[in-house]
């Protein structure tokens, strides 16, 4: 069933936006002036700009966990590294840091930030017969390499290095 409460489609509305467009950078009133609503629709649903930006980054980091499911390693990464996501993953990365800095409103950012990744990427180790007892080190290092890779790419924009680093890993792995 698809959620369609009004925050359900600001939601979408602003994930399809900074996709394409960015917004971190934005004032919420831009923001809201772009998804074509106001500024206190935006208060009313996520509580202030800093809480639409960390909606959006968790519904997308959502969107990827279900979508590892049904990839390979190789096609997903292929998917992490698609221009239309690289504003998504810079906003991640932006709200990461805010979020370990104390700014107002991205606390909630870090609640399962690593956690949620662990059990999907336990499963696909699984799936691949790794020891049940060497999943949780091994998933946890799958996840920082990527996300230290997907953050080299969003600061350098060298997809071509980034992706023989991320060739390199699997073939040692």
């Amino acid at each position: 069933m698809i959620d369609a409460s009004p925050r359900a489609k600001l939601l979408d509305a602003a994930i399809d936006r900074i996709a394409h467009h960015g917004g971190a950078s934005k004032s919420l009133r831009a923001l809201a002036t772009d998804l074509g609503t106001s500024h206190r629709m935006l208060i009313y649903h996520f509580g202030s700009k800093e809480g639409l930006l960390t909606a959006v980054a968790r519904e997308v980091e959502a969107r990827q966990r279900a979508a590892l499911a049904g990839l390979d390693p190789a096609e997903f990464w292929r998917r992490l590294t698609a221009d239309d996501l690289r504003a998504n993953e810079k906003l991640f990365f932006q709200l990461y840091g805010q979020a370990l800095g104390g700014t107002p409103g991205t606390a909630e950012f870090l609640d399962g930030v690593i956690e949620d990744w662990l059990g999907p990427i336990e499963a696909l180790l699984a799936e691949r017969g790794v020891p049940e007892a060497d999943r949780p080190a091994h998933a946890r290092l799958g996840l920082a390499v990527t996300r230290g890779l997907l953050l080299d790419l969003v600061t350098t924009g060298d997809l071509d290095a980034v992706n023989a680093a991320m060739e390199q890993f699997t073939a040692r792995y």
